[in-house]
């Protein structure tokens, strides 16, 4: 168990930063045990479990997506540069249905296509780059249409409606999704924002064995996996004990194996650091 606060920092900084004092977090398998049938208790019942399985949780930001835009047209997204060159969709579209793999459904309302292009048309608050001397090229909305676009949620991906507008000399269309804000629970986080595991990936030849990604100070030693399992889910914890003197604030990045009594199938998987859901490696942000 992680009890230090540590950053994510690249090995070339590391003779600037100070060191701090580590102590010593671990918890034996009764403390454990203890800490997890809380963490369980907690969660299972609750507004977040039940958005969780039966909500829109989106487990990525619900931005407008750039990532296929040319390094000139970000900038002047970026600082709001747009021009409606057609007209906007004037009706407001009728709710739509979102359809899960395992065959579960949510009917959801739509914004209309002027408020998805007032998000698309918003500048930064602070830009990350300047317009050049000359000033921003205007980005051209062409185009407009109603389409679909993939989206990892809680319960799995998900076609969910996007505004699609086509832009002149931007090779790809420029999607803002299309749910209205309403009916979108956002993905919880921690309190202190710490979180121990972050994702994990199960064996393809043997579901009961989990790979756990997780963080752990520079000067801990890893001891292995703690797991508690119930019903409903299954909490992890990776056991890590630090050396008790002065330590680099490095937050490393590692993996570790534990074994399940059965395989995780529909079962939330709780960290037991933050008590919030490790997403499945497929699913978590990258």
């Amino acid at each position: 168990m992680r009890r230090t606060i540590t950053l994510l920092i690249p090995l070339a900084l590391l003779a600037l930063l100070p060191l701090a004092s580590c102590d010593d977090g671990r918890m034996n398998a009764a403390e454990f045990r203890d800490r997890a049938r809380q963490t369980a208790d907690r969660w299972r019942g609750s507004s977040a479990d039940r958005a969780w399985r039966e909500g829109f949780v989106p487990l990525r930001p619900l931005e407008v997506d750039r990532r296929q835009m040319p390094d000139w047209a970000i900038v002047s997204a970026m600082n709001g540069a747009w021009e409606l060159a057609t007209g906007l969709p004037a009706a407001s579209p009728s709710p739509a249905r979102l359809r899960w793999p395992d065959g579960s459904t949510l009917t959801v309302g739509l914004i209309t296509a002027a408020t998805a292009y007032a998000q698309l048309s918003m500048p930064d608050e602070v830009p990350d780059a300047d317009c050049p001397a000359a000033g921003c090229r205007p980005l051209r909305v062409t185009a407009v249409e109603l389409g679909r676009t993939p989206v990892p949620t809680s319960r799995g991906m998900v076609d969910v409606p996007a505004w699609r507008f086509t832009v002149a000399d931007v090779p790809a269309r420029v999607s803002v999704l299309a749910v209205d804000p309403a009916a979108i629970t956002p993905r919880p986080t921690p309190e202190d924002g710490l979180e121990e595991v972050t994702s994990f990936k199960t064996a393809a030849g043997d579901p009961r064995r989990m790979r756990l990604h997780y963080g752990h100070g520079q000067c801990d030693t890893v001891h292995g996996a703690h797991v508690y399992e119930s019903a409903e889910v299954v909490v992890v914890d990776v056991d890590t004990e630090s050396s008790g003197g002065m330590c680099t604030a490095m937050l490393v990045l590692g993996e570790i194996t534990a074994i399940l009594d059965e395989p995780v199938g529909d079962r939330i998987v709780l960290d037991a650091e933050s008590g919030l859901p490790v997403l499945p490696a497929a699913l978590a942000p990258r």
